[in-house]
Parts: C-alpha cells; sequence; structure tokens
C-alpha cells in the first residue's frame, strides 16, 4: 500500500537536514543522514486531512481543547499502548523541547543539576545547559551511578528519554519502575520525553511513563510527546504533554499562555495529529517494518565489512548508533574522511558526548541507505589501524 522506496527530492524545501547540510559541516551537496527526521512522506491519510483543511480557506485562532485532538490522543493510548489517560492531564506547547524548557524553569533552578543517560540527545544539553543547569550525565546502564547523582542535594530532575535517542534503548518496566524509586526517594521530578515510543520494533514494548508514575510515587513527573516523529511531519509543530498534578498543570498552562503567548496552537498540526492517531496506524506498521528491513540490511553489511564492528540493530526508531571504537579511528580523520572523500554527512559520537560511535538516519528509502553505509565501510576501512 505504501512506497517507502520512492525518492523524493527535498532539496530546496528549506530543510535542515538537505539544505542546511553546509552550516554544520562546512561543505554544501553532502548526501545527508543526520537531523532526526525522514525522507518519507507523510501517511496519505495526513496528506487527505491537510488539504480538506487548507481547502477550507479560514486559519483564525484556534484552541486545541475543542474537537476531536484530546479524544484522538487518549484512543490511541488506548488502542496503541494499552493504557488509559485522563484527557484532562494534557497539555500543549510547539515542541517537546519547548515543554522541557518550560519545567526546566518550573522545577529547577540556575545551576540545579539535571541527571540524564549518556550518550545523551544533544537537544537535551542545549535546553539544560542553555538555561544555566548543570547537566549530570550517567552512562547507560549504570545503576550505582545514576543513584549517585540523584542522591546529590541539589540534583532536582531525572530526564528520561524513553525509548532512548541515540541507543534506541526501549526501557523495560522494571526499569522504569526503578527509576521511579530513586526519583521519590530523592525528591526529584521526572521529565520523560517519548516522542519515539511509537517507533518500537517488533517484539518490544514500550511503556508510557504515566503508567509509572502510580501515587505515593511522586506527583512531580512529566510525559512530553509528539505525534510529529512517527508520521514525519515536524515542520508542523506542535507536541503534548501529561502532568501529573493538576496545579503543576495548571501553573504550566498559565505560563504558556501568558510569558510564552502560546494562546492558539498551528491549526494544520492539530489536523495532522488527529488524522495520523485516528487513520495513520496501518502507515506507521508498514514503515516500522520498512525500517527494520534495513537496519538488518546494514546489520549484514557492517558484519561483512567491517568486521571488528559488532552491532545490533536498534529496539526503537529509523537511528543506527553504531560503535566504531574497535577499529582505532579518530572521529575526527573519520568526519574528514567521509565529508571530504565520500561525500556523506553522518552525525559523530562526539555530539552526544561519546566519541568513537556513530549515529547513521536510516529513516530513508534503501536506496540511500545502502549507499551511506557502503560510504561508512569505505572510510572506516581505509583509516583501520588494526
Amino acid at each position: 500500500m505504501y512506497d517507502f522506496d520512492r525518492i523524493v527530492d527535498r532539496r530546496g524545501t528549506w530543510s535542515v537536514q538537505w539544505d542546511g547540510i553546509a552550516d554544520r559541516f562546512g561543505v554544501p551537496d553532502l548526501l545527508p543522514f543526520t537531523i532526526s527526521d525522514m525522507d518519507f512522506t507523510s501517511p496519505p491519510e495526513v496528506l487527505a486531512a491537510l488539504r480538506e483543511r487548507v481547502d477550507h480557506g479560514v486559519f483564525g485562532y484556534t484552541d486545541w481543547r475543542l474537537g476531536e485532538f484530546r479524544e484522538a490522543i487518549r484512543d490511541w493510548y488506548a488502542h496503541r499502548f494499552d493504557t488509559v489517560i485522563d484527557t484532562e492531564s494534557l497539555v500543549y506547547a510547539p515542541s517537546v523541547l519547548n515543554q522541557l524548557s518550560q519545567l526546566l524553569q518550573m522545577w529547577t533552578g540556575p545551576g540545579d543539576g539535571v541527571v540524564v543517560h549518556t550518550p545523551t540527545y544533544d537537544g537535551f544539553r542545549k535546553a539544560v545547559t542553555g538555561l544555566g543547569r548543570e547537566l549530570r550525565g550517567v552512562p547507560l546502564g549504570d545503576e550505582e551511578a545514576l543513584e549517585r547523582e540523584l542522591a546529590r542535594p541539589d540534583s532536582r530532575m531525572l530526564l528520561l528519554c524513553s525509548p532512548h535517542n541515540p541507543t534506541g534503548r526501549v526501557w523495560t518496566e522494571e526499569e522504569l519502575t526503578g527509576f521511579a524509586r530513586l526519583a521519590e526517594r530523592y525528591g526529584v521530578a521526572v521529565v520523560s520525553d517519548e516522542i519515539h515510543a511509537d517507533l518500537t520494533t517488533e517484539g518490544h514494548r514500550h511503556v508510557p511513563w504515566v503508567r509509572i508514575a502510580e501515587p505515593g510515587r511522586g506527583r512531580r513527573w512529566a510525559l512530553l510527546t509528539s505525534g510529529t516523529k512517527a508520521f514525519n511531519f515536524p515542520a508542523l509543530s506542535g507536541s503534548y504533554g501529561m502532568l501529573g498534578d493538576p496545579d503543576e498543570r495548571t501553573e504550566f498552562v498559565r505560563r504558556m499562555e501568558t510569558g510564552q503567548g502560546l494562546a492558539s496552537p498551528a491549526v494544520l498540526s492539530l489536523t495532522a495529529h488527529i488524522a495520523a492517531y485516528r487513520h495513520g496506524a496501518p502507515w506507521l506498521d508498514a514503515l516500522r517494518g520498512y525500517v527494520a528491513g534495513t537496519m538488518e540490511g546494514l546489520r549484514k553489511s557492517l558484519a561483512e565489512g567491517l568486521p571488528g564492528v559488532v552491532w545490533e540493530p536498534p529496539r526503537a526508531g529509523y537511528l543506527a548508533w553504531i560503535d566504531l571504537r574497535p577499529l582505532g579511528i579518530e572521529e575526527a580523520r573519520l568526519q574528514e574522511e567521509l565529508v571530504a572523500v565520500e561525500k556523506v554527512a553522518i552525525m559523530p559520537g562526539g555530539v552526544y558526548g561519546t566519541p568513537g560511535f556513530v549515529r547513521l538516519n536510516v529513516g530513508c528509502p534503501r536506496e540511500k541507505a545502502e549507499r551511506g553505509t557502503e560510504a561508512l565501510i569505505r572510510a572506516a576501512n581505509r583509516l583501520r589501524t588494526d
């Protein structure tokens, strides 16, 4: 039903990934595998809803609390995650990072610690340090380090990425429950960014934080997410969240509508979300299967082309987090080789606080993903120091 192999020319569309490549890599016209959006068109059901709304022709002020938006979210969580949510707990903002920025200002002060897992999505680092808070990283799986950082008197927030970007890790219910207990023990707020939740692979189950944040474990928590990642319409903006405490929720909305001036959301974002959640499930499932096939091809290519690299596909998402440290390659040299010789752009691990890795975006037609994989293998083999 859906042609994910079709090439869509994104050049000249103000695309950060394609047209903004020189801003990050210093060279134009590279083949990009960078920014976390996809080269696929949005679901036809979403496009049809957008066309119908545009044809209406009037784009006056809107209110996200009116109409089907909250009900569409409620039904999506019921069917997709077997989770009952209270539509009164919902809040709205232009983006997940915008919500995070507001919560950082509500729940932390300058100099306070915000604990994250490393490697860390670079948007977290920018949001936290840009507001004068201290980003405190702990390696994935190091529970002792996590508790040590949360126990510090000035640690105020545990910032989760669930599923995790860039590794694609899907937290188990047991792991999430452990995080909740630590947060309660040390009086730390929890903010869970779940924008990759709809992109889990077959056999893995995402558990929304709203199922973990039970009464008695503290009520200063928030789940932040959006349909823009899974259904590929981030440029339409729009995100939503759930806050556990009614008073905190009221304060969040007050700040957004006064200090941030958000009185009216983008109507096309509401339209796209409703259509995606009402009618986009078949497209999403087909996408997940297609990306899984691409990831399996990447695994085989790496095993054959770079035998020293042991890599398995992620449990969620279209981002391949590849450990090249066994090859003994300097990150800067690899980037020079990729850009100057191979003419491709792949994100270096240092951006996420872990040099020696690369993050390869394969949310694209398979032909393009194969070109990027072959370029990475060629460049690494020229530089490896076995």
